[in-house]
C-alpha cells in the first residue's frame, strides 16, 4: 500500500512542480508588467497624443509669438566683452561668454546663455538659443554695447512635438527619454511572454499578434516609396 502511494506521488510531483514554476513565473511577470506600465504610463499617453499631433502638424494651425527686447550693456561689461571676442577670433577656437556678462544678461534680461555656443566676430558676439517649442537668440553689439534678444513661441503643441523628438530639450530630457524606452521595451516584452504563457486558453492570441505585425508590414511595402 506504501509502495503504491509512494509511486502516486512520485507521478505527480513532476506536474506539481511544472505547475509551481508556471505560477512563479507569472507571478514575476505580472509584478515587472505593472510596474513597467507604472513607469511608463504618463510617457506612453504622451507620446501617443503627440504622435497624432505630429502626424498631423500641417493640418493644425499655429500662430507664432515674437517678442523683442534690448539693453544696453555697461561699460566695464563690454570692455571684458570685446577682450574676450578678439581672443576668440584670433585663437579661432570656441569661447564662452565671461561670467559677469552671462550673469548681468540673465538678471536684466531673463536670458542665459551658460552652455551656449557664442559665434564671435570682431563687432558682435550671438548666440543661437533654440528650446522646445520655440527658438530665441542674443546679439551684442561689440561697438555700441546694444544688446537685442528674440524669442519666438509657437505653443504648447508645438512644445509638446519637440518633447516628442527631443529637440533641443536637453540632457535631462534625453536620460527621461532612455529610462522611458526601457520601460516600454520591459512592458512590451513581459507583455508578450504573458501572451505566450496564456495562449493555450485564448485561441486568438497568436493571429491577432500576426495581425499587428502584419498590417505596418505591408503599408509600409505597399503604400510607402
Amino acid at each position: 500500500m506504501s509502495a503504491a502511494v509512494s509511486n502516486s506521488a512520485a507521478a505527480v510531483d513532476p506536474a506539481r512542480a511544472k505547475h509551481k514554476r508556471r505560477a512563479w513565473w507569472l507571478k514575476q511577470l505580472h509584478t515587472w508588467h505593472w510596474i513597467s506600465a507604472a513607469v511608463s504610463l504618463i510617457g506612453m499617453l504622451l507620446f501617443s497624443a503627440t504622435g497624432i499631433t505630429l502626424n498631423h502638424a500641417a493640418d493644425i494651425p499655429t500662430t507664432p509669438v515674437v517678442v523683442r527686447s534690448q539693453a544696453v550693456l555697461p561699460a566695464p561689461l563690454l570692455a571684458e566683452l570685446q577682450v574676450a571676442a578678439k581672443r576668440a577670433v584670433a585663437d579661432g577656437a570656441a569661447a564662452a561668454m565671461p561670467d559677469a556678462v552671462t550673469g548681468w544678461l540673465a538678471q536684466s534680461l531673463d536670458v542665459r546663455v551658460s552652455g551656449h555656443v557664442v559665434e564671435w566676430s570682431v563687432d558682435e558676439a550671438y548666440v543661437s538659443l533654440p528650446r522646445p517649442g520655440g527658438d530665441a537668440w542674443i546679439n551684442v553689439d561689440l561697438v555700441t554695447g546694444e544688446v537685442e534678444r528674440e524669442t519666438t513661441d509657437r505653443g504648447v503643441i508645438s512644445y509638446l512635438n519637440d518633447l516628442h523628438k527631443g529637440r533641443h530639450a536637453g540632457l535631462a530630457w534625453s536620460l527621461f527619454l532612455d529610462v522611458f524606452a526601457v520601460a516600454c521595451l520591459l512592458f512590451s516584452l513581459t507583455g508578450l511572454w504573458l501572451l505566450q504563457l496564456h495562449s493555450r486558453g485564448r485561441r486568438l492570441t497568436w493571429p491577432l499578434v500576426g495581425f499587428g505585425l502584419l498590417v505596418p508590414v505591408v503599408v509600409a511595402l505597399l503604400f510607402i516609396h
